[in-house]
């Protein structure tokens, strides 16, 4: 019997135009746009359909974006395939999309899931620019020689292991010069560094104190137990409603554990995914992981 999981992107998937059609199309969509626009204090939606790009880049500006436009996406997807929305037996989120997949699954409402992501945004924001730092992704390299480069690259500032995403692709984060040192020891040792346009060093310790005021944040949320399991990044396992609050704040400055997460959810059974809201990225991650295993797009992209 065919096991369905939806995967929802992180940040990085934004782009100007996300969710115009389906707004236009899909009332349901619409609507989550302009309680968005209530919630936040500002026009989410003429931010996703017009820009400019710069603007929609800010953490602060770029999280709660994906999370809406994720969430409408699925509004497309249960207007045109509901039972395949109804069939969804697991879900998974990169990093920000850890969210979106928790109020997919009923863990918490839409209103306090777009405020705990502003909140998430805003102060991820804070930490980046309290500290000049960044994020660089390291091509063609296992995980053992990634671990090495960055003992080395250590030497120059404080850096980090911050994703972990597919064989060949696991992502570093760290002070500047910190990063720039394993982007020249990485090329050294046969690898294709790629500086990624983000704010700063995420899932480090160098967001603190992100996780605190997140912590703050998630005090005043009702969640309940998810109506199907959400994969959480930091450990690649599903958990009760309890210990998902102290997951959400470790995030943070914890690893991203994505290619572990995929073959989780491979082993459990799943052949089939769907990748929710703007851009292809997580679709890619998956072929790479596991090339034959098949994963629709849902998205206006």
């Amino acid at each position: 019997m065919s096991k369905t999981a939806f995967l929802f992107p992180g940040q990085g998937a934004q782009h100007v135009g996300m969710g115009k059609t389906i707004s236009e199309k899909y009332p349901a969509a619409r609507a989550l746009y302009e309680q968005a626009g209530e919630i936040l204090g500002f026009d989410l939606a003429q931010l996703c359909f017009e820009g400019p790009q710069e603007k929609l880049n800010a953490t602060d500006i770029s999280q709660p974006a994906i999370f809406v436009s994720s969430l409408a996406a699925v509004e497309m997807l249960r207007a045109e395939s509901p039972e395949v929305v109804d069939e969804c037996a697991v879900t998974a989120g990169l990093s920000l999309g850890e969210y979106t997949a928790l109020v997919f699954a009923g863990a918490m409402s839409f209103e306090d899931g777009l405020k705990v992501v502003q909140r998430r945004g805003q102060a991820m924001q804070a930490a980046a620019e309290a500290t000049p730092s960044g994020m660089v992704s390291l091509l063609l390299l296992q995980r053992e020689q990634v671990e090495e480069l960055v003992q080395e690259a250590s030497s120059a500032g404080a850096i980090q292991i911050a994703n972990y995403l597919c064989p060949g692709n696991i992502v570093v984060s760290g002070e500047q010069a910190a990063c720039a040192r394993i982007a020249e020891l990485a090329e050294a040792a046969g690898g294709k560094p790629a500086p990624l346009a983000v704010a700063g060093a995420f899932h480090t310790d160098l967001m603190k104190p992100a996780d605190t005021l997140l912590a703050e944040a998630l005090a005043g949320v009702t969640i309940s137990t998810p109506r199907i399991p959400v994969v959480s990044n930091v450990d690649a396992a599903a958990h009760e409603s309890c210990e998902i609050a102290d997951l959400l704040v470790r995030q943070v400055i914890s690893p991203v554990l994505w290619e572990d997460s995929i073959r989780g959810l491979l082993q459990d059974g799943v052949d089939q995914f769907y990748e929710v809201g703007p851009g292809k990225v997580l679709r890619g991650l998956l072929k790479r992981i596991a090339r034959k295993v098949p994963c629709e797009t849902v998205n206006d992209s």
